[in-house]
């Protein structure tokens, strides 16, 4: 195994098997051929052709597309069970920033191959301008229960980006709901750059955005979860943390990437 193979795990998709998902001619999003042909069900919604598939036009605002989508997520669900339903819900946007041309229910967004965004924090303990004897790094182990990569490695703070939230503010959530981190510590975070990927996984075609920050965390603290989403935290050497992206598949796809770009920001 390599750091390579890292990346590589994160670009793995055939966009043979899928067709753009578009409104007029903006695409947000891809599908799958066999979910294409069932959105053909619903041509209040969606026009499917062999080449794409489109939002009806005559859904003309925000509201209407949201309702009407949400409609045939959750006609899906009842179905069979496929997306799983999460408690919130993403804005639907090809560039972060731009006006939201719906919301669609976060289980749903790979499904519909839709772009999400997401904030990692590398919550770090040590100098890193010191090299990578001196640093730590705060790990978290994902609850066995979760409904995404259960039990694997994951950051002390991470979360996906969802409507109705500013990055910061979705930032100080997560650090109260994941780690018991204060609001005054956690705004400490310094924004340091985005990481992008497109892979198919189980859940779908992911297409994200991840905000990258990093979090000097003082000696003394220690995270504790709030939310039942992290079994435990523990604070690794970061010559381990490298070794074990290096040598395993024990951290969440997404989280190896974020690493690597704050090892290589640092000189590690």
């Amino acid at each position: 195994m390599s750091y390579l193979e890292r990346l590589a795990a994160c670009q793995r998709w055939d966009p043979a098997a899928y067709r753009p998902l578009v409104l007029g001619e903006t695409r947000f999003g891809r599908v799958t051929h066999a979910l294409a042909r069932r959105l053909a069900g619903f041509p209040e919604v969606f026009a499917v052709s062999e080449r794409a598939v489109g939002l009806n036009p005559k859904l003309a605002d925000f509201e209407s597309r949201t309702a009407a989508v949400q409609g045939v997520v959750e006609r899906l669900n009842e179905a069979d069970g496929v997306p799983r339903l999460r408690a919130e819900d993403y804005p639907v946007v090809r560039r972060w920033g731009d006006a939201p041309l719906f919301r669609i229910n976060r289980g749903a967004a790979p499904v519909f191959g839709v772009r999400g965004f997401g904030v990692h924090v590398n919550g770090y303990v040590g100098e890193p301008e010191g090299g990578i004897e001196g640093l730590r790094l705060w790990v978290g182990k994902r609850a066995k229960d979760k409904a995404t990569a259960p039990g694997k490695l994951d950051h002390v703070i991470a979360g996906g980006q969802p409507y109705g939230l500013g990055i910061l503010e979705n930032l100080v959530k997560e650090a109260g709901e994941e780690a018991g981190l204060a609001p005054e510590l956690a705004r400490r975070a310094v924004p340091a750059g985005a990481v992008s990927y497109t892979c198919a996984r189980a859940d779908g075609l992911r297409d994200d955005v991840l905000f990258c920050f990093d979090l000097r965390i003082p000696e003394e603290v220690v995270p504790v979860n709030t939310d039942g989403e992290v079994e435990s935290f523990a604070l690794w050497p970061m010559a381990r943390v490298l070794e074990t992206i290096r040598d395993t598949e024990d951290f969440k796809f997404n989280v190896s990437l974020v690493i690597l770009d704050f090892a290589v920001r640092r000189g590690l």
